[in-house]
């Protein structure tokens, strides 16, 4: 926390190297506290001031004093109901504050701003390879590049390893740096699907000889007993669906001493065809038991959007779900596909290259690993873990939150219409998982009162 009595001072709170874009430095002066983020955005850091002091943390659970769940950003709220999550300084909490990529926080006697900067320059359509130029080296290349730029001290690092093409790439580059000791965790899936994934990472495993640990998911889904939203532990609202089945991954690579995760984060973003000058964002779901104070705020969703990003819009959104969860326990999560000098590099590429992640199971192929590997039939998904989830933790959840809600009372949420969904999804075959983003952030919120 700072205050404007505070003498001159200027700290980098992550040592900034040469053209290392993960970073955000802090400005003590008399009168004024400035933040300024890198374009990482690998921590997001919250904000708030209360009276002339400024409080700050990449972990919104450190605020919980000062969050007033009466008090909510309905824009916010219907983002989070709808599934349409934006990247902004908008928190669900008024006053609250998120530095995003590039921008600045300014504390003085006028209070806490935060000023967004110029939307970053991008490649606006690919370009021609010179003659000869093999982009899977250029590509090898980089990316070992990124992993090695990894903080860490002792080289005792974690790798999530999936058993897809995006985690095992990575899995590659970390195996060519050659860490002194380096884990992998995998959440597997269960039935065929699980086994097909356990192939591929024994495949990948035996290329590369980490340590693995395995993490079965189906025993830990949204909602279980034991995790973090069934013990009511204080937690970020907005924060994943998975959180209890990744927690688990935390802990054991925490138990392993690991200074580092590395994550396969970046991957889809990076390989996908889409143009600069015309996005258009897909549809949102209909959610039948949104509240009138929601309806109202959905025509204000795209209001104070952060500028265009240097990295991929949805894995800035990611690192903000998943790595205060790492950091927690002492890891720094790092995401080598997020890296600029990837994207940049992705974004001038040929479509034939992306198209279907070609370069990324070209590469996985020359490495000798099997088609199956590099091509696999089914890849590995969370719906039934979600499903299972659902069905067996969190209607009873529903049925808790149906005789006294926040979102209900504060007419975020229709309560009649949410009590007939819940009706409606007991004799369903599949629990409509848009019932997951109600509940969660009903529990999350109650767990910060």
């Amino acid at each position: 926390m700072f205050n404007d009595q505070h003498p001159a001072a200027h700290l980098l709170v992550r040592e900034n190297k040469k053209d290392d874009p993960d970073y955000v430095s802090l400005s003590v002066r008399p009168g004024e506290v400035q933040l300024t983020a890198g374009e990482f955005g690998t921590a997001p850091v919250y904000l708030v001031a209360v009276g002339d002091v400024l409080y700050g943390s990449w972990d919104l659970v450190d605020l919980r004093p000062y969050l007033r769940t009466d008090r909510l950003v309905p824009r916010v709220v219907a983002r989070t109901l709808t599934r349409q999550h934006r990247y902004t300084a908008d928190t669900l909490f008024e006053g609250v504050y998120r530095l995003t990529e590039r921008a600045t926080a300014v504390f003085n006697a006028a209070g806490l701003s935060v000023h967004y900067p110029e939307p970053a320059e991008h490649v606006l359509e690919p370009r021609t390879l010179r003659p000869g130029i093999d982009p899977v080296d250029i590509f090898d290349s980089l990316l070992t590049r990124a992993v090695a730029d990894a903080p860490t001290v002792t080289g005792h690092v974690g790798v999530e390893l999936s058993g897809g093409a995006d985690s095992a790439n990575v899995a590659l580059s970390v195996h060519a740096h050659d860490f002194p000791r380096v884990h992998s965790f995998g959440l597997l899936m269960g039935g065929p699907v699980g086994t097909a994934q356990r192939d591929r990472r024994a495949a990948i495993l035996e290329r590369c000889g980490f340590r693995d640990t395995e993490i079965p998911a189906p025993q830990h889904p949204p909602f279980v007993p034991g995790g973090v939203r069934s013990l009511r532990q204080p937690h970020d609202p907005a924060g994943a669906f998975y959180q209890e089945a990744f927690d688990v991954l935390r802990d054991q690579a925490a138990a392993r001493q690991c200074e580092v995760m590395f994550t396969g984060t970046g991957g889809d973003e990076i390989n996908a065809h889409h143009s600069r000058t015309d996005t258009r964002l897909p549809a949102p779901p209909s959610v039948p038991w949104l509240g009138k104070r929601s309806a109202d705020a959905l025509g204000d969703v795209d209001q104070a959007l952060a500028p265009m990003p240097v990295l991929p819009l949805p894995s800035l959104i990611g690192f903000g779900m998943h790595n205060p969860g790492f950091l927690r326990r002492g890891i720094w999560p790092v995401s080598p596909l997020a890296h600029p000098r990837i994207v940049r590099f992705m974004e001038q590429l040929p479509h034939e290259h992306k198209r279907g992640k070609a370069m990324f199971r070209t590469r996985l192929r020359r490495a000798g690993l099997p088609r199956s590997v590099a091509e696999p039939a089914e890849p590995e998904n969370f719906l039934a873990v979600m499903e299972s989830g659902l069905r067996s933790f969190g209607l009873p959840a529903l049925d808790e939150m149906l005789r006294g809600s926040l979102l209900v009372d504060l007419g975020y949420v229709d309560g009649k219409a949410l009590g007939q969904a819940k009706v409606h999804a007991e004799g369903a075959p599949t629990v409509p998982d848009l019932l997951c983003d109600v509940l969660a952030l009903e529990v999350g919120l109650r767990t910060l009162t």
